[in-house]
C-alpha cells in the first residue's frame, strides 16, 4: 500500500485552461500573433512557462521574443480574475477521503510557486498538505524529479511508498525519473497515448478509483 500521494496540478486536480487560453491569446494580440485554439495550445502545456511560451510561438520563438512574450502573459494572468480555474468535480471531497485515511498528501507542477499555493490555498485550506511545490525559476522543473523528491523527503517516505497521479507524458515522465508508480487521469489535457503508456500502473476515468492504491 502507499503512503503518499503526489499530485499534479492543472489537468489533474484543477481544470485551468481556460484562462490560460484567454491570456494567451490577449498576449498573443499585443504582440501581433494569431490567436490559439484550445485543440492547440494543449499540447504546449506541461513544460515550464518558458518552454510552453516557446512552443506557442512556434517559428517565432527566439530568446528575445520568448521573454517579452512571458512578461507580457504573466502581468495578464496575474491581473485577471481567474474564475475560470476551479478544481475539476470530486477532487476535494478525494482530498478529503485520503486526508481522513491518513494519506499524505502533496502537489507538484510546473506552474510558478506563487500562483499555485493561491489556488491551494483559496480551495483546498482545510487540506493539510506536506508540501505544494511548484516551480521555481532558480530550479529545475518537471519532468526533472527534483521536486518529487524533494517531497519525499520531507514526507520521510521512500520510492516504493509514493504514487504520482498526473495526466500527461510530463507527469509519466517525472514519475519514471523519480523511480515512483504512476497513474494517469483521462479527465484532464493529456492524450490517448499517454493512457496507454507501458509506464504507468493505469489510466482512470473517475477520481473514484484512486483511493484503493491507498
Amino acid at each position: 500500500m502507499k503512503k503518499l500521494a503526489i499530485f499534479d496540478f492543472d489537468g489533474t486536480l484543477f481544470d485551468s485552461i481556460h484562462d490560460v487560453l484567454i491570456c494567451f491569446n490577449e498576449a498573443l494580440a499585443i504582440h501581433g500573433f494569431a490567436p490559439l485554439t484550445r485543440e492547440e495550445l494543449i499540447p504546449c502545456l506541461g513544460g515550464n512557462i518558458d518552454e510552453i511560451v516557446s512552443l506557442v510561438l512556434m517559428d517565432n520563438d527566439s530568446p528575445q521574443n520568448v521573454e517579452k512574450f512571458k512578461r507580457t502573459y504573466l502581468d495578464l494572468y496575474y491581473s485577471s480574475e481567474k474564475e475560470l480555474t476551479v478544481p475539476f468535480p470530486n477532487a476535494h471531497v478525494l482530498l478529503r477521503k485520503l486526508q481522513d485515511d491518513g494519506v499524505l498528501l502533496a502537489v507538484n507542477s510546473n506552474r510558478l510557486s506563487d500562483s499555485l499555493q493561491g489556488f491551494v490555498d483559496r480551495f483546498f485550506a482545510d487540506i493539510d498538505f506536506v508540501m505544494v511545490e511548484g516551480h521555481n525559476l532558480s530550479g529545475p522543473s518537471k519532468p526533472h524529479p527534483f521536486g518529487v523528491e524533494k517531497i519525499m523527503r520531507k514526507a520521510d517516505v521512500g520510492p516504493g511508498e509514493a504514487i504520482y497521479i498526473g495526466d500527461s507524458a510530463t507527469d509519466i515522465l517525472t514519475a519514471r525519473n523519480a523511480g515512483i508508480d504512476c497513474v494517469v487521469v483521462k479527465w484532464g489535457y493529456g492524450s490517448e497515448s499517454d493512457w496507454n503508456d507501458g509506464y504507468i500502473l493505469e489510466a482512470i476515468d473517475d477520481m473514484c478509483e484512486i483511493p484503493k492504491y491507498f
